[in-house]
């Protein structure tokens, strides 16, 4: 991957975001399933229709300081399939008894409402544009308000690519290739969100600097 940033797209990137206070950061991680390595073939338990958020990772970048200044997360008891499958908990790391123990889609979504009234002109941000989908339809699904209805949405992953002209690349391996330390467990929904957090201070500091 190129590392030398188009420096017109990355003033624009700071640009985009220079009306707002906060950025909210945020990671889902989600039920799912896939054949493991030597596993014979069998029909997948959880399909990609069926998948439901099991954590949500939330780090808040107060955009004046330039720096995270809280996070928020929470595990959510699945519905369709309670029983996370071996792939989801090798990829995650997340115990059953993390969801077995957790508050249903409702009330979480309740909760973390809550704490975004902190928050106030905020926009939200996430590694792709997988992240508002699923909460999309979970909100459907659980027939409760959405969440972070209104909150306008940055597609990070779509900007990063922009603005250093490369293709799709894993949320871990763009933010190394900043040059900044991964930080905790890749496929965690707290800890994606606060390095996508790092990321984004470290994207914005260069654009001002070169402003």
């Amino acid at each position: 991957m190129k590392n030398i940033p188009n420096i017109q797209l990355l003033q624009a990137f700071g640009t985009s975001i220079k009306s707002f206070d906060f950025m909210l950061c945020i990671d889902l991680e989600a039920t799912c399933d896939e054949l493991m390595e030597a596993e014979n073939l069998r029909a997948l338990i959880v399909i990609p229709d069926e998948m439901e958020t099991i954590e949500i990772g939330l780090a808040v970048i107060d955009l004046r300081k330039m720096e995270t200044v809280e996070v928020f997360q929470r595990y959510v008891r699945p519905v369709l399939h309670p029983t996370l499958t071996d792939f989801c908990t090798n990829l995650t790391s997340i115990k059953q008894a993390d969801v077995d123990a957790a508050q249903s889609f409702p009330v979480v979504a309740t909760e973390f409402t809550a704490f975004l009234q902190k928050y106030p002109n905020a926009l939200w941000g996430s590694w792709g544009d997988y992240d508002a989908d699923q909460l999309a339809a979970d909100a459907l699904r659980a027939n409760c308000t959405p969440m972070l209805r209104g909150v306008q949405h940055l597609d990070i992953e779509r900007s990063y690519r922009e603005i250093f002209a490369c293709p799709s690349i894993g949320l871990r391996a763009a933010v190394e290739a900043l040059g900044l330390n991964w930080s905790g467990q890749y496929h965690r929904g707290i800890d994606d969100a606060k390095n996508l957090a790092d990321m984004v201070v470290l994207l914005l500091a260069r654009s001002r600097k070169i402003s």
